[in-house]
């Protein structure tokens, strides 16, 4: 049969890392999330007395610094991104880990976000929506200049490209 081959789509990791601050960033906002637990075991220990709430103690420590040392430089590992003419690609997840790609022709909207915490350290949030019921893209930790600069360089290209994004 002379039918027409169809392109083949190259699934390696796509090629760039997120901005190096988001490894600060993810280690502050874990460690945020920590202090609670932390400081209602240390009451306990203080006016509860007896074993228990040394033990639990103990092991929330372990655990809270096992996930502060290990959690953000496997996120930094993992997250990347990359963008092409036709395409955003985007890798994430922990233990799931997930590789979306987006087609430039699908796409509506472009959006950056920064939180308070985000501003502290100089990074953005980029989402890109899309005609897919899978919902929209994000790339989180990017420099704020570049999720800038891409946002602008994707709305541009979508503008450029023929089709309705639906």
């Amino acid at each position: 049969m002379g039918g027409v081959t169809e392109p083949v789509l190259d699934l390696r990791p796509p090629a760039n890392l997120v901005c190096r601050r988001a490894v600060l960033f993810w280690t502050t906002r874990a460690a945020l999330g920590w202090v609670l637990p932390l400081v209602s075991e240390l009451l306990w220990l203080v006016f509860g007395g007896g074993t228990a709430p040394v033990v639990v103690l103990v092991v929330t420590a372990v655990l809270a610094v096992a996930h502060l040392v290990v959690m953000p430089q496997w996120r930094y590992r993992v997250h990347r991104w990359e963008t092409t003419d036709q395409v955003v690609y985007t890798q994430s997840g922990w233990f799931n880990q997930e590789r979306r790609i987006a087609p430039v022709s699908r796409i509506q909207t472009v959006d950056t976000e920064r939180g308070p915490l985000e501003r502290l350290f100089g990074l953005a949030n980029l989402t890109v929506t899309t005609a897919s019921a899978r919902g929209p893209v994000h790339i989180h930790g990017l420099d704020h200049d570049t999720a800038q600069r891409l946002a602008a360089e994707l709305a541009t290209r979508t503008q450029a490209t023929v089709g309705d994004a639906t």
